[in-house]
């Protein structure tokens, strides 16, 4: 049976709250209860309130790495390729076909002028001489057969004539004078296609004569043999063009070295620089050159285009060979005793900076989260402008611009030639 004290607890449902609270207790307990309540709440409160002030007062904090700049010679070169080459080489070959009989030199040899290389068979040339002589004396036979028939025909055209002249123009009629002045004509022409065959016939024998002394293939020039394509008993076949049997260097004390320089750069190139290259056969050791000759016919190749570039080389100790390929850094600028700075410099870019927004924060707007806020247009710091660049440096912990005009650069360093910038100053580099 349901009493009036249970319908009267259960129709107040704040007593569950109560309890739960403790307000139910006396009076003197539920005051300890309140205060206890109050202390961890405002602890709650000053907890969170110290973290969010901490994270909005805390900013990160960046590193900066410096650099110096300081005097020092400043060296543009221009990096190009190539191979070395004789300054004059000659392939050596044979104007006529036949059998190498003996071969006079080897690799390296040092030959000289008109000094025989090579010998071919002379057998076939020995009798072409021969039948040329023969050919010639028989010529010469037939021009001393010629003129003694026109010393006949002469002579009985004389005696007509005088004939005529003491029968008084009775005896010897003037057709047989006719014929004996026609016949005269004929011996002296016959005379003269005699001498004709004997020039043919010295032709001739020239001919085969330069044929046979050609047969002793000579060094045209004073060098050195790089290459021997021919040995004895090999045939060689010159029909249509002269086979390469030799390859001779005149002189490898002085070399040339032909290198391709980027059409990029082909303006920076002039004669008269200085250049140094490597090899590979000596890769610690540095060779001198300069340029001779910057040739204008362009070479294309997949799509890249390049100029020809002479460089001079002193070859004394024969230490660099032909056909060895060579790095070369042409110096085209020189810079001495310059203000540098580092080239990274001048790519820094200070980090972009979001304007700090400062709010009163109560209590409950730090306690409770909100809405973020619109931001506004983020802002960079310019470094310089179109009529020189800007450095960064640090001033008491802060960044500050320096305006400078800068000159040639090796792609490492720049050098410096007007601004606000003494030898020494730590520049912001990363």
């Amino acid at each position: 049976m349901t009493t009036k004290d249970d319908l009267k607890n259960h129709t107040n449902p704040g007593s569950d709250i109560a309890r739960t609270l403790g307000l139910d207790l006396p009076k003197g307990r539920r005051k300890r209860v309140k205060r206890w309540l109050i202390v961890l709440i405002l602890a709650i409160v000053a907890v969170t309130t110290g973290f969010v002030m901490k994270d909005r007062s805390t900013s990160p904090s960046i590193q900066f790495k410096t650099q110096e700049a300081a005097k020092g010679d400043l060296m543009v070169t221009v990096t190009a390729t190539g191979s070395l080459e004789p300054t004059n080489q000659v392939d050596v070959g044979s104007e006529l076909s036949g059998i190498i009989r003996t071969v006079e030199v080897d690799y390296n040899d040092r030959v000289k002028v008109g000094q025989i290389l090579a010998r071919l068979d002379t057998s076939k040339l020995d009798a072409q001489v021969l039948q040329s002589k023969a050919a010639l004396a028989s010529a010469k036979a037939n021009v001393l057969q010629t003129e003694a028939t026109v010393r006949e025909a002469r002579s009985n055209l004389a005696r007509l004539k005088k004939v005529r002249e003491l029968s008084n123009n009775k005896v010897g009629s003037q057709y047989d004078l006719d014929a004996a002045e026609a016949a005269v004509d004929r011996a002296r022409a016959n005379e003269a296609g005699a001498r004709a065959d004997v020039a043919k016939a010295q032709a001739t024998l020239g001919a085969n004569q330069t044929d046979l002394a050609k047969a002793a293939i000579r060094s045209p020039i004073k060098g050195m043999v790089l290459v021997r394509n021919v040995e004895p008993g090999q045939t060689v076949a010159a029909s249509l063009q002269a086979p390469v049997l030799f390859t001779l260097a005149e002189d490898l004390t002085q070399m040339e070295l032909h290198v391709d320089v980027d059409e990029a750069d082909v303006g920076q190139v002039k004669e008269g620089q200085g250049a140094t290259f490597t090899v590979d056969a000596y890769p610690d050791r540095t060779f001198q050159a300069r340029i001779t000759q910057v040739r204008y016919g362009a070479q294309t190749t997949d799509n890249v285009v390049t100029y020809e570039t002479v460089l001079k080389v002193d070859n004394r100790d024969l230490s660099l060979r032909p056909g060895m390929t060579a790095t070369a850094d042409v110096t085209v600028n020189k810079v001495e005793e310059a203000l540098l700075i580092p080239n990274a410099a001048l790519r820094f870019s200070p980090p972009e900076q979001k304007k700090p927004t400062f709010r009163k924060a109560s209590l409950l707007s730090s306690l409770l989260p909100r809405r973020p806020g619109r931001q506004g247009p983020k802002r960079r710091t310019v470094g310089g402008d179109q009529k020189g660049q800007c450095v960064w440096t640090l001033r008491d912990g802060d960044l500050t611009p320096v305006r400078i005009m800068t000159g040639a650069t090796d792609g490492t360093m720049t050098v410096v030639t007007s601004g606000n910038l003494e030898v020494g100053t730590s520049l912001v580099v990363n």
